[in-house]
């Protein structure tokens, strides 16, 4: 835990989940630049409607919490994180409103004072969101974004120009730099691009991405690889899609399954609503489970049978092993007597390490020169 201190407040703040000897902070210096900007150009006052819109861990939401604040996210993590920040620093954690990403943005007749949205990795979300933003803002409306510098590039703010209206940049400041646009009402932008859809290869299916999804325009070769390889059994009674993005190892466990019920997880609301989404239209008439969460949060110990991991090795922009080395520690208490956890992923990461460190073995199911498929089994 570390202290923010900005014109708004003192805040001792920590990311979600809660590491013991955490190395990463809950906020960056852009955080601090548009809050410091905001209290500069005094354009805050005790009526502003605030829409703010990928705040981190809470940084920015425990410093708004006195305004009338709706904070939007498509992260499970980033919601709780902000929860906890706000209870820790004695805030209201019901001061903030939370909507997450496939929810509507408020009430379209009474338009927003201010938006504030943080640049994240995603070109795509950033579109989605403009677009989104539209019908909530006015002529009066200030429009700020923030990031850091190596984030923001030249196709962030056609973004801007073409669906918002006209948008400026600030100097950077310790690496990182604001945006300001200007709603233009008779802009006719193009349209939302998103979700979008398209044909799995060698199957019937039709596969649909929400703008957060990864791989939203083709199946990509990691999980190509692992599909290639999904396992067959009539013990896999429920097989789990951990980290599940638009669902597709699921639905081709489901195919390969047919007796199984899958669990489709992942923090990412639009991914869990593309998954939904693609399982329903292959299997009308056959259900399944979905949940947002972190990690197996709320899935029941020893209840599955078989886990499909493909873990990702960052966390917004925090690049590390902490989220597959806390995947595997829940599958393992997630799994049966027996049950089984698959995993994909690059060879360098060495995960069979940490696997068989863990399960006390690890088996290679299959590799090539870039990937390598491992099955360890809680004894």
């Amino acid at each position: 835990m570390e202290t923010l201190v900005v014109p708004q407040g003192t805040f001792s703040l920590s990311r979600y989940p809660v590491r013991q000897q955490e190395t990463l902070r809950a906020w960056d210096a852009a955080d601090e630049y548009l809050l410091n900007y905001l209290f500069d150009q005094q354009l805050l006052t005790i009526d502003s409607r605030v829409l703010l819109l990928n705040d981190s861990f809470g940084a920015l939401a425990c410093a708004l919490a006195d305004y009338q604040t709706l904070s939007v996210s498509d992260s499970f993590i980033a919601q709780q994180g902000m929860r906890n920040n706000l209870k820790l620093n004695q805030q209201n954690p019901d001061a903030v409103l939370f909507h997450h990403s496939l929810m509507d943005y408020g009430t379209s007749d009474k338009p927003y004072n201010i938006v504030l949205l943080k640049i994240t990795k995603s070109l795509a979300q950033l579109e989605d969101q403009l677009h989104r933003i539209r019908p909530y803002v006015d002529e009066n409306t200030i429009i700020i974004a923030a990031g850091m510098v190596k984030a923001i590039h030249r196709s962030t703010l056609q973004l801007f120009d073409t669906i918002i209206g006209q948008t400026t940049t600030s100097l950077a400041r310790k690496k990182a730099r604001l945006i300001f646009s200007t709603f233009n009402p008779a802009l006719t932008p193009p349209e939302n691009n998103y979700p979008k859809s398209y044909p799995l290869e060698n199957t019937p299916y039709q596969i649909l991405n929400h703008a957060n999804v990864f791989s939203r325009e083709r199946l990509d070769i990691g999980t190509r690889f692992l599909i290639e390889h999904l396992p067959v059994d009539q013990r896999y009674q429920r097989i789990v899609d951990l980290g599940c993005g638009n669902g597709i190892v699921g639905l081709m466990a489901a195919t390969a399954n047919p007796n199984a019920t899958i669990s489709f997880v992942d923090e990412s609301y639009m991914a869990v609503a593309s998954a939904k989404a693609n399982f329903k239209n292959a299997f009308p008439d056959r259900t399944a489970e979905y949940s947002v969460t972190d990690c197996l949060n709320g899935i029941s110990p020893a209840s599955c049978d078989l886990i499909l991991n493909n873990p990702p090795f960052h966390q917004q922009n925090a690049i590390g092993d902490f989220i597959a080395w806390q995947m595997f520690n829940e599958s393992k208490t997630a799994l049966k007597q027996g049950g089984e956890l698959w995993v994909i992923g690059n060879r360098h990461l060495n995960y069979h390490i940490k696997l068989k460190k863990l399960f006390g073995s690890c088996e290679t199911i299959a590799s090539n020169k870039k990937f390598v498929v491992l099955k360890a089994i809680k004894k």
